[in-house]
């Protein structure tokens, strides 16, 4: 492996167990073992587990980003389609974890946001990028006459990403994809005012 393939492995391995375990549980050395990479190497990548943290949300966040791009600048769909689709990827990839992950950045945000402020302030960005890729995909459907002219992009771009976390979290406490499924009848109905 190459040394940046080397630090990506070390990265997907980490966020796949601080996926599972959270941060504060996961250990330096688990990651090494469940990556099969010596000490020495984490430190020649990372300066700190928090360096390396940090790391791991930028590489899911660019990851997911290009995701959420692929979802909703699908201009063979319509904007509302493209919602619909990202929603159905998210009870997917639910459903196929088992109810064990949810979303790893929600996941951080609620373990580290309260205890360290350069967490909190990458998470926050992560976040807001996010919201403003939803604010475009339901302003192009306003555009289209989709929906009503009168529905704040802002305000529902807001509403989706804080709803959709918290259906998230419940979907996992209750090893359910409900909550979700309820979250996207609830939005696409009282919000986008579809049926």
């Amino acid at each position: 492996m190459t040394s940046n393939d080397t630090r990506n492995h070390i990265i997907h391995t980490g966020a796949d167990l601080i996926g599972q375990k959270g941060f504060g549980a996961t250990g330096i050395n688990a990651v090494l073992t469940a990556a099969g990479v010596p000490k020495g190497s984490f430190y020649h990548y990372f300066s700190s587990k928090n360096d390396f943290g940090l790391a791991v949300i930028d590489t899911f966040a660019q990851e997911y980003d290009t995701k959420l791009d692929r979802i909703l600048n699908d201009h063979t769909r319509s904007a509302v389609d493209r919602l619909r689709a990202y929603f159905d990827t998210g009870l997917e990839t639910m459903t196929s974890c088992e109810f064990t992950r949810g979303c790893l950045i929600g996941n951080l945000g609620q373990e580290l946001a309260g205890q360290n402020e350069t967490f909190r302030r990458r998470l926050d960005t992560v976040f807001q990028g996010w919201e403003k890729r939803f604010e475009r995909c339901v302003e192009e459907a306003r555009q289209a006459g989709d929906i009503d002219a009168s529905i704040d992009p802002a305000d529902v771009a807001s509403f989706l990403l804080s709803g959709w976390e918290g259906a998230i979290l419940r979907a996992k406490v209750l090893k359910s994809t409900e909550p979700m499924e309820r979250f996207v009848r609830v939005f696409f109905r009282q919000c986008l005012g579809l049926h």
